[in-house]
């Protein structure tokens, strides 16, 4: 009878369904899947809420959607953005919890770069270091993979060259540096989106253009228009480096003039 149960489970397992093989992160089924990690892709998606980051010339710009779940929580305490150190800004789509651990990380290791190297941590950096662990996460059986997906933004300075940076890392660990991203449940429309605006300004966007490019390719893949109090806006330029979200009235700015504009 054991030997029965063993071969209809094999059966099962053969059959190319994921069966079996999303019971444990570190075994590949036959078609080379990590399911437990595919799963957590799936969170991000389907934590329903979308993010959009575009590098312009000397600017990155980074737009998110903000959902109050429950009308008795404090608006202001609920966000996707966080600063990582005062230059470096993270928007983190996906599961909260797991966002607020893996920024609390990434504070660590720009704190930790800085105390022993003097200076601060470059973003590429930074994204690879969070990388490095998330993709560690994926290697051990008592652990799993955060459902998070953190872009990182900020001006590295070679010399007196300022140059924007904005780099996505997914659950698996991969990273990459990126003209314009976006990431969460309408994250494919976006991209597709992007790509479009991407190729008509081949030489870089003005901070105006990434500003309008990020909050109209938004609206677009959301399919309807968004009120100042339903995103969060972050800025990061060279002329000011430090990260900076945008105020309600500074976001309702934007809104009027892109429709002004439409």
């Amino acid at each position: 009878r054991a030997l029965t149960n063993h071969a209809t489970v094999r059966v099962a397992m053969s059959r190319g369904s994921s069966a079996g093989y999303d019971r444990h992160i570190t075994i590949f089924s036959p078609q080379g899947k990590l399911y437990q990690v595919e799963y957590a892709f799936k969170a991000v998606r389907n934590a329903n809420v979308t993010s959009i980051g575009v590098r312009g010339k000397d600017c990155v710009i980074v737009v998110t959607q903000k959902k109050v779940a429950d009308k008795l929580i404090v608006p202001s305490s609920v966000t996707h953005m966080f600063k990582i150190t005062p230059t470096i800004g993270c928007v983190a789509t996906g599961l909260v919890p797991d966002s607020k651990n893996q920024v609390m990380r990434a504070r660590q290791e720009a704190a930790e770069f800085k105390y022993k190297n003097g200076y601060d941590i470059p973003v590429s950096y930074l994204a690879k270091r969070v990388a490095d662990i998330c993709q560690v996460y994926t290697q051990h059986a008592f652990m799993r993979p955060l459902g998070v997906v953190p872009m990182f933004c900020g001006i590295d300075f070679e010399g007196k060259e300022a140059i924007p940076q904005l780099y996505k890392v997914d659950p698996a660990g991969f990273f990459v540096g990126y003209k314009a991203i976006a990431a969460g449940h309408k994250e494919q429309e976006a991209n597709n989106l992007l790509e479009k605006k991407v190729k008509a300004a081949e030489n870089g966007m003005t901070f105006d253009q990434a500003m309008e490019a990020a909050i109209l390719t938004l609206q677009t893949a959301l399919g309807s228009d968004v009120k100042p109090k339903d995103i969060e806006v972050g800025v990061v330029t060279a002329a000011d480096p430090k990260f900076r979200i945008l105020t309600e009235e500074e976001v309702d700015k934007r809104l009027s003039i892109i429709s002004d504009r439409d």
